[in-house]
């Protein structure tokens, strides 16, 4: 039977937002190590590292900060990205000769996805500019980058209105293209093949929530995998234009490839992360910050009840992976 193109316009938007609150709600500690991780390198040896001092810093409500432009951003991305897709799917069928109801190719299928992305962005630069900002408001604020203010969605906004009007919203937007466009291509592209691989011969319709599931995170495999180093310089622009005119996409890429070589290594490998310490020509506010967040995770008396059980080998085996001198800030503790 011939579906209904509002009613399943109406479902694709309903599963969308579905699927991105979804998201944020199991994802949105880890997007708030990365994009502290991708903005400030400088001060964080690693996840674990990163993690620690985000909880020393601003306890555990410090990880779901910027949860509600999040929420929007990934309801509002995912309900346009699968209403276009299925739009892009008959563009895709009509350029190269199809049937209305022909079955596209895995390779049409990550076309019409990549499509699709680009009016997905249009909705989601907004709303991942004021997440950022709100996620590294601490780091930006010790650093003396910024004054310290309120960290609320609403004092993000007016901020951003104040200084830069409307079109400050679409700071970082270029990136979020770049990112967006080739990065749903790939996960399109690895979703679909994952799928066919799954069904085996048989129609990809029939499949299950477990192989949809799996499908799903190849996808998200293939897109990360593809575009991680876009989105690093997109999480600079988007916080660093804070504090004043930031460079664009280019001169950013320029200033990483430059300052800290090409891998894409922020917010994915912790033995990529710079040692904390003081480092000469630096800002003496930003050498003082690095000193604070490396003592940090002890100023919290949970801390050090747990090192007051811990044996002695294990005090100095798990400091030393974070990075943390214990006998220098406790120099009174027998380690």
């Amino acid at each position: 039977m011939k579906s209904n193109p509002a009613i399943q316009a109406a479902i694709d938007l309903t599963a969308g937002a579905a699927g991105g609150t979804a998201c944020v709600l199991t994802g949105q500690p880890f997007d708030t190590l990365k994009v502290k991780m991708q903005t400030f390198p400088k001060l964080y040896r690693g996840l674990t590292d990163c993690c620690l001092k985000t909880y020393s810093q601003v306890g555990f409500r410090g990880f779901y900060r910027g949860t509600s432009p999040a929420l929007i951003a990934n309801i509002a991305e995912n309900s346009v990205l699968f209403m276009c897709y299925g739009f892009c799917q008959q563009v895709v069928r009509k350029a190269v000769g199809l049937d209305k109801q022909a079955k596209l190719s895995d390779l049409h299928n990550a076309a019409a996805g990549s499509f699709a992305s680009a009016f997905a962005a249009l909705v989601l630069c907004p709303t991942e500019l004021v997440k950022c900002r709100l996620q590294t408001m601490y780091e930006m604020q010790m650093s003396g980058k910024i004054a310290k203010s309120q960290n609320t969605v609403w004092s993000v906004v007016k901020s951003i209105l104040r200084k830069d009007g409307p079109l400050g919203f679409y700071h970082g937007l270029s990136s979020t293209l770049l990112r967006e466009v080739p990065g749903y291509f790939f996960f399109f592209g690895g979703y679909e093949l994952s799928r066919s691989f799954f069904a085996s011969g048989r129609s990809k319709d029939e499949l299950g929530p477990v192989p949809l599931m799996l499908s799903g995170g190849v996808g998200g495999i293939c897109l990360w995998l593809a575009v991680y180093p876009v989105d690093c310089i997109k999480s600079r622009i988007q916080v660093l234009s804070m504090s004043g005119k930031q460079a664009g996409f280019l001169g950013t890429f320029i200033t990483v490839v430059r300052n800290e070589g090409p891998l894409p290594q922020h917010g994915l490998s912790s033995g990529a992360m710079s040692a904390p310490g003081i480092r000469t020509g630096e800002p003496r506010a930003v050498q003082a910050e690095r000193t604070n967040l490396t003592a940090a995770p002890l100023g919290r008396p949970e801390t050090a009840v747990l090192l007051l059980f811990l044996p002695k080998i294990s005090r100095k085996s798990i400091f030393s992976v974070i990075g943390i001198d214990i006998s220098y800030h406790l120099p009174c503790w027998e380690l």
